[in-house]
Formats: structure tokens, sequence, C-alpha cells
């Protein structure tokens, strides 16, 4: 019986250390850490940059990640964009955690709603946040009626925001109405940021085992061991970044439509008109992720129209010179001259000096290209002597009626011919040359004793 009892007693241990191994393993890997998610945001808050944001947060509430750090270093942008992207963040199971970084970073206007919008805010030294008022497309205060409408609207998003992440509302607030703006040390000592951070490290080392507010509830955030997987824009994404870009547009839109009117007026291939229209679709795919006005637009296609009239107009320049007024004034109006408030650092402009040498510079290559093609119609080609003189009586057929004017061919050459008697010369009938008028020829019938080339060709 003892022996039944410790034979029993072996199986029963064996079995459990069987089946613990197993139960071992995946415990340990349920204790992996979901990875940590790094967005880097470096510049001006706008489309490109939207769907970057939205893009990196879709996938890693996807993927189940653990945490979303976005690293901000902005001096500000379009306030639908930030509506947009404080949305995203707010909307994000995933708790998301803003690291205003390197030192010497902002998180300037509209920066300040995405700080504040997160879980958890970190500056680094030297850091700073505020100055987040509202102005007009161009930069400029708004009037005082628009101005205090505006900014009411805005200080209530700001305050909503701060309700939501248990921020102080009243410091915030003066970030809009007075353009206010803090330290790193005085965010801290407001409440506004969470903790200073010299480094990423450090900042992942004082989240762990930190609850974190998510879209669906409080989360306890383990960062020790846990993967970091940095996210960058895709190609498109930078593409899309590249191009709206104010100056790139204009200069893109410019060029297109200098090859466009090069491939109207000039025999080719159709390189220009390709790279031309390539030029012209991405421009103004560029123009069309920017606060821009259709008059402006109209202005660009007008100009558009009096560079293709300077290739055949008489004179010197007239419409080529207004082509270029309404190009540069189409600079002007194109992208936010027109433009609704906007918070300071989202209100895009082409460059003056980008404006006025693009401006000119297509100008004046419309206005060489117009004068060459009006030079090309009435220059005359160079004849030798010696073929301008066998000209001279030879024998040819008319190709076109001559009525007195039309064309006909001698020597295998085609020529514009004016029948210098009286009366009318039809289709295959002989003419002789009896002088040449720099690219025409004046002809006369032939004598009745040559036979004319619908005879010729019947025989």
């Amino acid at each position: 019986m003892a022996g039944l009892v410790s034979t029993v007693g072996v199986l029963l241990a064996f079995f459990f250390l069987v089946g613990a191994q197993p139960g071992q393993s995946a415990t340990a890997q349920e204790s992996t850490p979901a990875p940590v998610i790094v967005i880097q945001l470096d510049g001006a808050i706008d489309s490109a940059s939207e769907r970057y944001l939205e893009r990196a947060i879709g996938d890693a509430n996807e993927n189940a990640a653990g945490l979303i750090v976005i690293e901000l270093d902005t001096p500000g942008g379009r306030l639908d964009s930030t509506r947009t992207m404080v949305g995203q963040i707010l909307a994000s199971d995933v708790p998301v955690v803003v690291y205003v970084s390197p030192v010497g970073a902002q998180a300037a206007s509209a920066g300040t709603f995405i700080s504040v919008a997160s879980s958890w805010l970190a500056m680094a030294p030297g850091t700073n946040i505020g100055a987040a008022s509202v102005v007009g497309s161009g930069g400029e205060d708004l009037p005082d009626t628009l101005s205090k409408k505006v900014t009411e609207d805005t200080t209530a998003f700001m305050r909503s925001i701060a309700a939501e992440r248990d921020r102080p509302a009243e410091p915030l607030e003066q970030t809009i109405t007075d353009a206010t703006a803090f330290s790193a040390d005085e965010a801290v000592e407001l409440g506004i940021a969470d903790k200073i951070a010299t480094s990423l490290d450090e900042l992942l080392i004082s989240l762990d085992e930190r609850t974190l507010a998510g879209a669906s509830g409080p989360i306890v955030v383990v960062t020790d061991g846990a993967e970091i997987d940095h996210v960058g824009m895709n190609f498109f994404e930078k593409i899309l970044s590249f191009i709206s870009n104010p100056n790139v547009a204009f200069l893109l839109i410019s060029l297109g439509t200098l090859a466009i009117i090069a491939e109207i007026y000039t025999a080719g291939l159709g390189i220009a008109g390709i790279l031309g229209a390539t030029a012209l679709i991405v421009g103004f795919a560029g123009v069309g992720n920017l606060p821009f006005s259709w008059a402006g637009i109209a202005l660009l296609a007008t100009s558009v129209v009096l560079f293709a009239l300077e290739a055949h107009a008489p004179g010197f320049g007239i419409f080529g010179t207004a082509g270029i007024v309404t190009l540069a004034l189409g600079g002007i109006f194109v992208v936010g001259f027109f433009g609704p408030p906007d918070l300071v650092g989202g209100n895009p402009s082409i460059n003056r000096w980008v404006l006025i040498g693009v401006a000119i510079f297509v100008g004046l290559l419309a206005m060489l290209l117009g004068r060459e093609i009006r030079k090309s119609k009435h220059d005359v080609g160079y004849v030798s002597p010696y073929a301008d003189e066998n000209l001279r009586g030879a024998l040819g057929d008319v190709r076109e009626r001559l009525d007195p004017s039309g064309a006909v061919m001698v020597a295998g050459e085609r020529w514009d011919a004016e029948l210098v008697t009286s009366g009318v010369a039809e289709v295959g009938e002989r003419v002789r040359v009896a002088e040449r008028r720099e690219n025409c020829l004046l002809v006369e019938p032939a004598p009745a004793s040559i036979p004319s080339l619908e005879t010729t060709e019947t025989a």
C-alpha cells in the first residue's frame, strides 16, 4: 500500500511539473509589455501633420499599443487641423503622452491645445508653452467684434480640453486672451505640465506603472522592458507636407504654366506639356491643402491666358507685363489672404521675394518665347544665291488653288505662292516661277505646250 501511494505521488508530481511549464511560459508571454509608439511633430500644424497623427494613432489603437508618446516642437498652425488632432488624441483608447522636446523646443499656439489634450504632459528643460492667440489670416490683429467672437469660441475650446484632462483653465485661457507663454518650470508649477524630463528614457521610467486616462477609461501603463517603435511620416505624407508649403506650390504652378505655354506654341515631343501638366496638378494639390481663395486661382488662370496672348500679339510685351502683374497678385491672394481667423503660426503665405522673383522670371521667359515665335513667322528662311537663281523660271504644280494665293510644289518642295496674272489656277495645273518674294513664290501659268500634272500622270 505504501508503494502504491508512493507511485501515485511521483506521477502527480510529474504531471504537475509538466503542466506547470506551459503555464509559466504563457505567463511570461502575457507579462511582456505592449510597445510604446513614438510620434514626432516638429513643424507647423497643418493638414499633412493632421493625417500623419490620425494614421499613427489609428495604427497604435488597432495594434493594441501600450502607450503613445508625441514628441512635440511646433510654432503653431491651423485651427481646423488643431481641433481635429485634439479630437484624435481624446478619442484614443491608448493613452497619449506629449513630450515637448528637445531642449529649446516650443509648444506654441496650436501646440498648446495638443499638449493640454494629452493624458500626461512632460517638457524638456528650456522649453515653453503658450501664446495661443487668434489672429487674422495674414497674421494681423482682428477687428474688435470679430476678435471677441473668435476669442470666446477658442477659449471655450480650451476650457473644455482643460476640464477633460483636469488642468487649470485660468492660466490656459490667458494663453489665448493675453498671448501668455510659460516656461517648463512655470508650466509644472501651475499644473499645466506634469513633469520636466531631460530625455525620452527618463520620461518612460517615470511613467512605468502609472495610471493614465484613455478614451475607454484609466489604464495602467507598463514601460519597463517595452519595445519603443518610432513611427515617422510615410512617403505620401512627406510629399504632401512638401507640396503644402506655399512657396513650393507657387513655384510648381508658375513653372507648370510656362511649360504648358512652351508646349502649345513650339513643336516637340510633348515632354514640356507632360511636365507642365504634372507640375500644375501637384501645385494645385498643394494649394488645396491650404486656406486658398478662388480670387487668387482666377488671377493665376488669367496670367496663363495673358502669357499665351503675348506669343501672338503685335507690339512689345503689353500682355506679358499684364501677365507678370496678375501672376504676382494671384500669388498674394491665392494662399491665406482671404482665409478665416487662425492661430498664430497658422497663416501660411508666399515669401514676397519668391513671389516677385518667380513672377518676373516666368513673365520674361514668356515674353522671350513670344518674341521668338513672332520672329519665326516673319523671318525669311535662307536661300542660297544659286538656288534662288534656279528658282526663277522653274516649273511647278498647283497644290492649293491659286486665287490668287495658294500653294505650289516646285523641285519637290512645297511653297506658298501667289498668281501674278489675272484669273485662277486650279490644282494640278502647271505654273512657272516668275520671282521669289521672301517665303512666297510669284508664279504665272506655264505655256500651253507644257502638259499639266494630271495630263502627265494620265500618260
